[in-house]
């Protein structure tokens, strides 16, 4: 399951991202579990048990899939720093939100730059993003058909519902031309009501993220767009896919995963040092390893992820108008 910048500088930063995910040391390599995590260059002083981060008060952070290999690599090198996280895993992706604004959590890292500007515009909230970790391709996979031009006309394809993963699956679609969206119809704010159902292929049927896998056992749904998170859980491999969107495309800088806390807290020096500790090589490549290398690991300061994520919370704000 992060900010963005005007349309104009998204084409060059993300081909840049893409770059970067390619060959900066967040993506190659590996760097053994049992090393010592490099040396700290902030001043950074390790919290007392009773602080914030120390043994007796943990770090609380929502992720979705905590038993992704680079949640044990960062936990393993933040206690090594003195910092103790404890990990909570979430099946929705509704949920960790509130309870980050809430304070039940105290960072995330689940969501892109999109879903969070959505998020805070509808709940009057002001969540931040804090670093940055990969862009994911969202991907079409069937169990029945082994491409694109085998899905018959007519066929069903299911979709994520929220509004910022079903945006994104139907330019998905477009791209693979099974669909064709109405005229002014966005990359960013696509409905299900902007398909032209007589120029297009298939008709779409938004359901969950979390149970679009499912509805490939279904006889009557023909494929299905599933998150990254979901792949796996689905008995899929990524390399199955059948069609995806393109990293490097304009759009695609508001799909950057991002950590997030409350905007009162992005400085704090503890998450700071999380975030630095999980922009390490040996987390970047066990992220890969874990997306069966589909991510694109990349890093972004805090101040220009920020500065991306008012710039499409203006757009949704226009959008609503």
């Amino acid at each position: 399951m992060t900010t963005t910048r005007t349309i104009a500088s998204l084409a060059t930063i993300a081909a840049a991202a893409l770059i970067l995910g390619a060959c900066s040391p967040s993506s190659t390599g590996n760097t053994p579990t049992d090393q010592p995590p490099e040396q700290t260059t902030t001043g950074f002083t390790a919290p007392g048990d009773g602080d914030r981060g120390g043994k007796d008060r943990p770090i609380r952070i929502g992720v979705v899939g905590a038993q992704g290999p680079q949640f044990h690599i960062l936990k393993a090198n933040a206690e090594a720093q003195g910092i103790y996280l404890e990990f909570v895993d979430f099946t929705d992706y509704q949920q960790p939100n509130p309870a980050t604004s809430s304070g039940d959590l105290d960072l995330n890292q689940f969501q892109h730059i999109r879903f969070l500007a959505q998020y805070n515009l509808a709940s009057e909230a002001d969540l931040a993003p804090i670093g940055s970790t990969a862009i994911y391709p969202l991907s079409l996979f069937s169990a029945t058909y082994a491409s694109v031009e085998e899905i018959p006309d007519g066929a069903q394809i299911t979709i994520p519902n929220d509004e910022t993963n079903l945006a994104r699956a139907l330019g998905v679609l477009a791209s693979a031309g099974l669909i064709t969206l109405k005229d002014g119809a966005s990359a960013l704010f696509a409905t299900a009501d902007d398909v032209d159902p007589a120029a297009s292929r298939v008709s779409v049927t938004p359901v969950a993220a979390n149970q679009t896998g499912r509805t490939l056992q279904d006889p009557s749904v023909a494929g299905a767009i599933i998150n990254n998170d979901y792949v796996a859980d689905s008995g899929l491999d990524p390399s199955q896919a059948i069609a995806q969107d393109d990293p490097a495309s304009p759009a695609a800088r508001a799909f950057v995963n991002i950590w997030v806390t409350r905007a009162a807290d992005a400085e704090d020096p503890v998450y700071t040092e999380i975030t630095r500790l999980a922009a390490r090589e040996d987390f970047g490549q066990a992220l890969s390893e874990n997306s069966a290398g589909t991510a694109v690991v990349l890093t972004i300061a805090p101040a220009q992820l920020q500065s991306d994520l008012a710039d499409v919370e203006r757009q949704l704000r226009e959008h609503a108008g």
